[in-house]
């Protein structure tokens, strides 16, 4: 199932550890965030640098993971983030 015009994009503003994956982010989403993952909503984190970014999204059969890392510079440019 591919997102929807209802789906929210929810931004972790507390740095996260990029090396964890799903059962991390899952995690945070829940505790930091407070909504439940399975929502069908996007949760994105980005790590303390904001140069690397993943978010979490819960597609109806399991969850998936996107990530990107920038080259160089950070994601003030491209994303707003508190």
């Amino acid at each position: 199932m591919l997102p929807s015009r209802r789906t929210r994009v929810f931004a972790c503003k507390v740095p996260t550890d990029m090396r964890g994956s799903f059962d991390a982010l899952y995690k945070r989403a829940k505790e930091v965030i407070g909504l439940d993952p399975k929502s069908g909503h996007m949760f994105l984190f980005v790590n303390k640098n904001r140069s690397r970014i993943k978010v979490l999204y819960y597609d109806g059969t399991g969850f998936v993971v996107i990530a990107k890392r920038l080259d160089k510079g950070a994601l003030e440019k491209y994303l707003w983030v508190n």
